[in-house]
């Protein structure tokens, strides 16, 4: 009985939206507004409520947000941590990844950058229930598409 009566409380969703934002700059200009606006959700709470939240990041730290729309139109969101090859570009102090990932190295970063993106994920929703060993190795595999080294210490 109390399964029926939680599906009776649940909120049709019409769609459930991913973006990436710079932190503390959601306007609604595009990409947000065009892909929020079809769905007939309320910009300005949106963009109020995103730069409240992401207030902790710096300025322009893309920031990843999957949104939830239901049919009343309303909407939740969840923030989540800026991406991997973000993380792994500002501590290889790089702008590009390399170009031909494999046989040039765009630059190098530590085990310890390592250690510290893979915390850094792991505290995210989507981190949850793996363990920091994983999250670590993911992160070098990452590293390695992106043409970046991984050194034990840099000399």
């Amino acid at each position: 009985m109390a399964a029926a009566a939680k599906d009776l409380l649940r909120k049709p969703i019409a769609a459930t939206i991913r973006l990436t934002v710079p932190a503390g700059a959601a306007r609604p200009a595009p990409p947000v507004g065009p892909a929020l606006g079809q769905y007939r959700l309320n910009l300005m709470t949106f963009c109020k409520d995103f730069n409240a939240r992401t207030q902790k990041y710096k300025p322009d730290t893309p920031i990843s947000v999957k949104i939830t729309a239901y049919k009343d139109n309303t909407f939740d969101f969840v923030v989540k941590s800026p991406p991997v090859s973000w993380y792994l570009k500002k501590a290889a102090g790089i702008e590009l990844g390399s170009g031909r990932a494999g046989h040039l190295v765009a630059g190098t970063v530590t085990l310890k950058h390592v250690y510290e993106i893979g915390k850094v994920k792991g505290e995210d929703g989507g981190g949850k229930g793996v363990g920091l060993e994983s999250l670590c190795r993911s992160v070098i595999g990452t590293a390695r598409s992106m043409g970046i080294g991984v050194v034990k210490e840099l000399d």
